[in-house]
């Protein structure tokens, strides 16, 4: 394995795993005209979601302006540095996997130690996959990704009586003769289109891990039966892609669901059942 290359591959992972928990916020804070930040955001929501209902627009207020602003820098930042972190880790995981099926003069303690380095890269791999999909999510529908941070169990104040406003108008049936109030129809549209970004983004990547998974199968047909090392490897690889397959589909079902019938997801989540 070229030394230089696997440590400069190295230093640019841990730098940009430490940046995808430090850089986000700061680059979001960064001409967001407001004191905004990781620590008081979820109560300028709070505060900007009772502003919001009570001016009765579908247009968003300034202060909701301002947070789901922020919220948007936020994603696509994070999204960013999981995307290059990913790409720098496939990079180290074909170097590792190259140097793996190589090893066969080496030691059993340095076999060990490039198995192991190959779980660890994969996982985390994995971990900046999940995290580039969710950010991306997350920045086509800030305002839906923000609802989270809304204690829908809150009993007193003047946020409990909006929750329960939202609530009531949930529960009625829609066609019922009342106008669904304009920032209600925003948080449901937005709420589909939430679903719909993971259900698309999920369809993608399974369909990427299914072309992964026949190629993996493949090489593993292809292998004589004598290359235990790269038979072994290759069936291990496509098992987890088919795997992670499954799950994917799954989630762009259940998404899919959500998103053509959004409001009975939005009224479970608002009754703290979602």
């Amino acid at each position: 394995m070229p030394g230089r290359t696997l440590a400069a591959l190295v230093v640019l992972a841990v730098a940009l795993f430490v940046a995808l928990f430090v850089g986000p916020g700061a680059l979001a804070a960064t001409g967001s005209g407001a004191a905004l930040d990781e620590g008081n955001l979820a109560e300028s929501f709070r505060k900007a979601f009772v502003e919001y209902w009570n001016a009765g627009n579908r247009d968003f207020s300034p202060g909701m302006e301002r947070v789901v602003d922020y919220w948007f820098r936020y994603h696509v930042a994070k999204a960013v540095i999981a995307a290059i972190l990913l790409i720098v880790l496939v990079t180290l995981g074909v170097l590792v996997r190259k140097a793996f099926l190589r090893a066969g003069g080496l030691g059993a303690g340095q076999r060990v130690g490039l198995a192991s380095a190959g779980i660890l890269v994969t996982l985390l791999a994995l971990f900046a996959a999940v995290t580039t999909v969710a950010n991306i999510q997350g920045a086509v529908a800030p305002f839906a990704s923000l609802l989270s941070m809304l204690p829908t169990g809150a009993r007193d104040g003047e946020l409990a009586a909006t929750l329960d406003q939202v609530r009531q108008r949930l529960a009625a049936p829609s066609g019922a003769g009342e106008q669904t109030p304009p920032p209600l129809d925003m948080m449901i549209d937005d709420f589909a289109r939430y679903h719909l970004a993971m259900a698309v983004l999920g369809a993608v990547l399974a369909v990427v891990l299914i072309g992964m998974s026949a190629v993996s199968w493949r090489r593993y047909a292809r292998t004589a039966s004598s290359d235990r090392r790269t038979r072994r490897l290759s069936g291990a690889f496509g098992v987890l892609t088919v795997l992670s397959s499954l799950v994917l589909i799954v989630v762009a079902v259940v998404n899919t669901g959500n998103a053509t019938d959004p409001r009975p997801g939005l009224a479970a989540f608002f009754e703290g059942g979602w």
